[in-house]
């Protein structure tokens, strides 16, 4: 992860060495205030890395002698079988139409992307069983 983490620090003063001479060239300030923004985020997501690369175990990316077998296996747990992506994305949609067509689509957008999350939160919860 220290490699991603220098990435991303890098990609951070890339975009706000561009951002300081967007601002100063074009008096803009949406774009200016944008690229601040990413910056920002870069940034927040490079330390990140760089935080958790400490705490973690040297993996094989960060090893020059590594191979590409080294870093083979199992990386977690994918569900193979959910349907509650495709009910978020439906109601993200739902509810960036009504940005655009008018907010009253919002009111069918809401049910739709809180029955996804729930789903999705709660999609292996098995729970405890009431009958006793």
């Amino acid at each position: 992860m220290k490699v991603q983490g220098k990435m991303f620090l890098g990609f951070a003063a890339f975009i706000l060495a561009t951002a300081v001479v967007y601002g100063f060239w074009s008096k803009e300030a949406a774009g200016t205030t944008a690229l601040f923004m990413a910056f920002a985020l870069c940034t927040m997501i490079g330390f990140y890395l760089a935080f958790t690369a400490r705490r973690a175990d040297t993996g094989a990316q960060d090893r020059e002698d590594a191979d590409v077998a080294d870093d083979a296996g199992e990386l977690g747990f994918f569900s193979p079988h959910s349907w509650q992506p495709l009910a978020l994305g439906v109601g993200g949609s739902l509810a960036f139409l009504g940005i655009i067509f008018g907010w009253w689509l919002l009111f069918f957008s809401l049910p739709v992307i809180l029955v996804g999350v729930y789903g999705w939160v709660f999609e292996y919860y098995r729970g405890e069983s009431r009958t006793q």
